[in-house]
């Protein structure tokens, strides 16, 4: 089972309050970038948000999931959370702050 557009459309618009929040189609499935980093996949329409001792906080009580088989953990937030669009861009804001920004890509020779 995939991604629905839509679910991705709803998280994104959800978390609009967090800085600039787009979504990238990655192996059939989706990742979610705040300000330039990685910070969540989407994956058979279930948010799956990077690990942070930050984010870990904000939540107090934590789901863990994979998104895909073989992954390492995520934090999995139920559907419910995701209607309250100032505690979700509550959670990608805190979360991305902890996050590196990408490693800068090498020129092509």
């Amino acid at each position: 089972m995939s991604t629905q557009q839509g679910t991705v459309d709803y998280i994104l618009e959800q978390s609009a309050a967090a800085g600039t929040v787009t979504a990238r189609k990655m192996f059939g499935e989706f990742g979610l970038y705040c300000d330039g980093k990685i910070m969540a996949l989407v994956c058979d329409d279930q948010l799956f948000i990077k690990p942070t001792e930050a984010g870990r906080a904000y939540l107090g009580t934590v789901t863990e999931g994979e998104p895909y088989p073989g992954a390492k953990p995520y934090f999995q937030i139920d559907g419910d959370l995701w209607d309250d669009a100032d505690w979700l861009a509550g959670l990608v804001r805190v979360t991305a702050a902890e996050l590196p920004l990408p490693k800068p890509k090498k020129p092509k020779k």
